[in-house]
């Protein structure tokens, strides 16, 4: 609730300047939100965490609008990358401290009679910048909901409307989560009286303040509990055992991060002087512009004016700086740096910055490049941040530099931005969006800020990278004519319910499996009224016939569709309580997400029979469903939803219409592609999606031209296709997939022909070692999407004289394919109106940037580019 929204009440108050009816509206918001807090902390832990996911939830729904708004009232950032802040804000806290206990007793030991109880502190002023308006509002909110109490927020004035309509989000749907009325208020007009009367106000039990110096100051010296950040000039050491490539991406993936406004963001490099010259060389290639003395007096005069930082600058691009400075950089330079010898008001580089500037210095030894790291804390980041590059395995160096740091976070091999905020690039360090900096900073808390802080805690973290897995069906039966023989495996089951489609049905593809169930005396009941894009209210009519059916073994027989419904009428009849909106909600790591599916299989196992070769739902955790009523597609992504038998009998794909076979195909293809350059391949992944691509390339031909005559390459095809499934149900895809869906759900465009209009494009943006942003993941250590094509290509007999050649000749490759497949070359020339899709490219860009594949591409797209790509593939190269 707002200020506007109380009415005054006369309270015994702090002198503070400033208007007095807006004082006096202040005094009852306060008043509102004590009372709320007062009712709210007398509710139990089941009642908190269903309100601290409720809210997490409709945080993370808003992510895009939320990012959008904050960059147009700002004028600062990037919208992207703000869109990651939120989201961060909503899954990473939620996945955290979900089950963290913060009422009542939360630690007890019997034997040494102690028991920890949890108790609210009552309302939180919530002070926020105006460099992260919407993610800090969502952060403090939901931390305050998680541990009972109420906020009010005192936002920044460039950035009041975003950071209200954040609260406002939060608010709403913790009230309606069952969170009293008043839980959560906000300054309509924030100044500075009102903040600094929000802060010594008797009632207002403790401060949570991020933003600048000066206000973080205010909330110390306002006489009321405060928790606060420091500033961060993050120094990084670069040593000589580093990988330098790593060091660099990761610089400059976390430096361009919103243009630099993370106060974790590094500041300046210091690299030893026997690869000096090497770390400017790679600098450079990867989008960095070197300046010269006479260029960085320029810029240097315009990072500070009377010795503080140029408040213009702050959030703004490289080239926008560059501009201002009145110098000329390459279209496309992510980050200025400037060489420098010196630390203190004489050199502007040294300070921070907050934009994507960066100081370079050279180093003689080791223990030179940690003391003028030293030097740069000591000047303006206290108790912060600091970084260094090393080889993994040289604990001595990580140490010492640890032990000369006064930094609460001493980060390793890691890019500082995504670093500090932790759990990703390490996932014991806690995730937070407010970094203490202990009494080195001024500061009351040493880590990140979490629903407990205490002490002052010395973090030394090292990059690590999380388990990957592969994670197929339990059994995998393949060749022709297998089905029967697998259908063995279904010995002592009792009733079975086959999900299959009409035509299927009539076609009496089914009698092998009929006659076998029979010989087994397994009695069966068969839904044969899947049609493609199944929908929820299909999935409902065939739970109705399950439910009074009650089998112990479902199987699909059928394509991607009648796969997709089995799935869902498995997981419906196992877990009737389940929301397709919760579980469809789009997540950055699948370990994390705010929602999760429990196991199935406790009622029924799942058999999955494809009958084309292309989707490979047959060996996937994915599903598609669409909600009749509204339109809405429901993607459901989930390693509970993997089938336990997957059963690639060739003979049920012999007769696929040449159409059919070609889309399938080249789905079965893009898969592979997408899955061998994805952020989070892997050496399983990558052998299982070059060897589909191989069978691909010799065999879609033949089953193309005379597919009911070649059983060896329909069984290759086949194969191909379930190989291709199980490399991306484990690496997952990209870019192209997420413009192929929101293709195929504006446009009704097939979904295999979409992603074969879109492959070669999406190849070409991909396949650069400098993209406008990476990927992020810890096992992505810098971008070499080129190179895992050109990998593929040669592994398919696609060679070349050097890795750009063998993109090219991969390239090539596939529209040779394609002309042969007859697959029309453009999105115009498959008769899209051009009106209609220049009217809706904005939309189709922003859903397919917020699809949920996006977040593996290696190449992390902007919406721009993904507008880019949709309008080379509609009008064709």
């Amino acid at each position: 609730m707002s200020v506007k929204e109380t009415k005054t009440r006369p309270v015994e108050k702090a002198a503070v300047p400033g208007d007095e009816q807006e004082r006096e509206q202040l005094n009852a918001l306060i008043a509102k939100v004590k009372a709320a807090q007062v009712k709210y902390a007398e509710y139990t832990q089941e009642q908190v965490d269903a309100i601290f996911a409720a809210a997490a939830l409709a945080a993370n729904n808003a992510r895009i609008p939320l990012a959008q708004m904050a960059v147009a009232e700002s004028g600062m950032g990037v919208v992207e990358d703000k869109v990651i802040k939120n989201h961060f804000a909503a899954e990473y806290i939620y996945n955290k401290y979900r089950d963290m206990k913060t009422c009542g007793v939360i630690e007890e030991n019997e034997a040494m009679g102690i028991a920890k109880v949890a108790e609210p502190v009552g309302v939180i002023a919530g002070i926020v910048p105006t460099t992260n308006p919407t993610s800090t509002a969502i952060f403090k909110s939901l931390l305050a909901l998680k541990t009972r109490n109420g906020i009010i927020f005192s936002p920044h004035p460039r950035a009041k409307k975003c950071t209200v309509a954040a609260a406002k989000i939060v608010l709403d749907a913790a009230v309606k989560a069952g969170a009293p009325e008043n839980i959560i208020g906000w300054i309509d007009e924030p100044s500075v009286a009102l903040s600094g009367h929000l802060m010594s106000h008797p009632d207002i039990s403790l401060i949570l303040a991020t933003g600048g110096p000066g206000m973080v100051k205010a909330a110390y010296s306002s006489g009321t509990p405060a928790v606060g950040v420091g500033p961060g000039n993050v120094p990084v050491v670069i040593g000589d055992t580093c990988d330098i490539r790593m060091a660099v991406s990761s610089i400059l993936q976390s430096k361009t991060f919103d243009n630099g406004m993370i106060c974790a963001s590094e500041q300046s490099v210091t690299a030893l002087a026997s690869i000096y010259d090497d770390v400017k060389k790679e600098f450079t290639y990867r989008g960095g512009y070197i300046l010269s003395k006479e260029e960085a007096k320029k810029v240097g005069d315009v990072i500070q004016i009377d010795g503080k930082l140029n408040p213009k600058i702050v959030g703004q691009s490289a080239c926008r700086i560059a501009e201002m400075a009145g110098i000329k950089v390459p279209a496309g330079t992510k980050v200025l740096i400037g060489e420098t010898d010196g630390v203190g008001p004489d050199y502007p580089f040294s300070r921070e910055k907050l934009s994507p500037v960066l100081a370079l210095y050279k180093a003689k030894t080791y223990e030179d490049a940690v003391e003028n790291a030293k030097k740069l804390l000591e000047y303006g980041g206290l108790g912060h941040t600091s970084v260094l590059y090393t080889n993994s395995q040289n604990f001595e160096r990580a140490k010492y530099f640890g032990h000369m740091m006064m930094s609460s976070r001493t980060l390793v091999n890691m890019p500082s931005s995504q670093g500090a905020i932790g759990d990703i690039y390490n996932f014991a360090l806690n995730p937070s969006l407010t970094l203490g900096c202990g009494s080195w900073g001024g500061n009351s808390v040493s880590e990140n800020v979490t629903p407990k802080h205490l002490l002052n805690i010395k973090s030394i973290v090292k990059r690590r990278e999380n388990m990957l897995w592969v994670r197929i069906p339990q059994k995998v039966y393949f060749k022709y004519g297998c089905l029967p023989t697998a259908l063995g495996d279904l010995e002592g089951r009792r009733r079975a319910f086959v999900v299959t489609d009409k035509f299927l049905y009539s076609s009496g593809m089914l009698a092998d499996l009929q006659h076998k169930l029979d010989s087994m005396n397994i009695a069966y009941k068969v839904f044969a009224d899947v049609e493609p894009d199944p929908t929820i209210q299909l999935a409902r009519r065939g739970l109705e016939q399950i439910n009074s059916f009650q089998p112990d073994v479902i199987i699909a027989v059928g394509g991607g569709s009648p796969i997709d419904a089995a799935k869902i009428m498995w997981l419906m009849y196992e877990h009737p309580e389940i929301r397709f909106e919760d579980v469809a909600m789009r997540f950055m790591d699948i370990r994390k997400r705010i929602v999760r599916l429990p196991e199935l299989g406790k009622k029924a196992m799942m058999v999955a029979v494809p009958t084309t070769s292309g989707t490979g739902s047959e060996v996937t955790p994915f599903a598609v469903i669409t909600d009749a009523d509204t339109g809405n597609k429901y993607p459901i992504a989930d390693y509970a939803l993997t089938p336990n038998m997957a059963i690639i009998d060739t003979q049920l794909v012999m007769k696929l219409p040449k159409q059919l076979t070609a889309y399938s195909g080249i789905d079965a293809l893009t898969h592979a592609l997408e899955a061998r350059v994805s952020v989070m391949a892997s050496d399983y992944t990558n052998a299982l999606a070059m060897e589909a691509a191989k069978l691909i390339f010799e065999n879609l031909p033949r089953c193309y031209h005379d597919g009911p005559m070649d059983e060896e390459a329909r069984e290759h095809m086949h194969n191909a296709s379930a190989m291709a499934g199980m490399a991306f149900a484990n690496a997952f895809l990209g870019v192209c997939h997420s413009m192929a869906h929101k293709l195929g759900g504006m446009y009704h465009v097939p979904h295999g022909l979409a992603n074969a209009m879109l492959i070669c494009e999406v190849i070409r943006y991909n396949a650069t070692d400098c993209p406008t942003k990476q990927g992020t993941f810890p096992q992505y250590k810098y971008p070499h999407a080129k190179a895992a094509y050109a990998n593929l290509a040669t592994y398919c007999g696609l060679d070349g004289r050097d890795d750009d050649e063998r993109v090219e000749n991969l390239i090539e490759a596939i529209e040779k394919l394609k002309a042969e497949l007859e697959i029309p070359k453009s999105l115009k020339a498959y008769g899209i109106d051009e009106k209609t899709f220049l009217d809706n490219l904005d939309e189709l860009a922003v859903k397919a940037f917020d699809d949920q594949c996006t977040g593996a591409n290696p190449r992390y797209p902007l919406i721009e580019e993904i507008k880019q790509m949709l309008l080379n593939v509609y009008y064709g190269r």
